[in-house]
Order: C-alpha cells, then structure tokens, then sequence
C-alpha cells in the first residue's frame, strides 16, 4: 500500500528540502489543497529550465516524469505550463533555481532531465 500525501504538504515538504541544500523553491501556481496535479520547474538560471511532472505508474507508486529537458528554453517551458494550466486549473506549480539543475525529488523519474 502507499500513503499519499496531500498535495500541499508534499509542497511545503519539497520546498524546505530545496532551501535546506541552499538552492531557491518557489510555489509559482496554488492548485488544489489535497489533490492538485504537481509539476516542477527546474531553472538553471542560464536561459534553459527542464519540467517534470507526477504520476501513479501500474503498480500504484509514484513517479516522476521529464517532459523538458534541462536544455529547454525558458519560453518553451513557459508554453508548455501554460498548457497544463489551461487544461487543469488545479495544478500546482513550483520552480526551484539551481545552477546545478537538481530536482530535489525523492521519488524515481523517468526520463533523461
């Protein structure tokens, strides 16, 4: 069995985590408190981000998926979430700025970022 956690907990978890290695997180978009789509923004602070996105694969575990690598330009990336949110109005948003492009994520991701 796996415990899912609401939305905006796994946020505010996911935030301290990146502010706690030293790199910057920033809810950019609020979707829904307890089941919001999640999609997180990575920036390079060079012009390029790379976007992930969450979802429960088969066997009922999460997973995170790229859908832009790190080498996208930042328009592209802003389409693409642009996208998204007219699509579901509920999704969340967060952007984290590491030079180092990590993603903070605990979960495993598919997909070359």
């Amino acid at each position: 069995m796996h415990v899912r956690l609401k939305a905006e907990i796994y946020i505010q978890a996911l935030t301290r985590r990146v502010f706690a290695a030293g790199a910057a997180a920033y809810i950019v978009r609020r979707g829904d408190a307890d089941a919001g789509g999640l999609f997180v923004r990575v920036n390079c602070l060079d012009g390029h981000s790379g976007v992930l996105t969450i979802f429960t694969n088969m066997d009922g575990a999460r997973v995170w998926r790229v859908l832009a690598a790190l080498d996208t330009p930042d328009a592209e990336a802003d389409a693409l979430l642009a996208r998204e949110t007219a699509r579901d109005p509920d999704i969340w948003i967060v952007e984290i700025e590491d030079r180092q492009g990590r993603h903070f994520l605990d979960e495993p991701v598919e997909g070359a970022l």
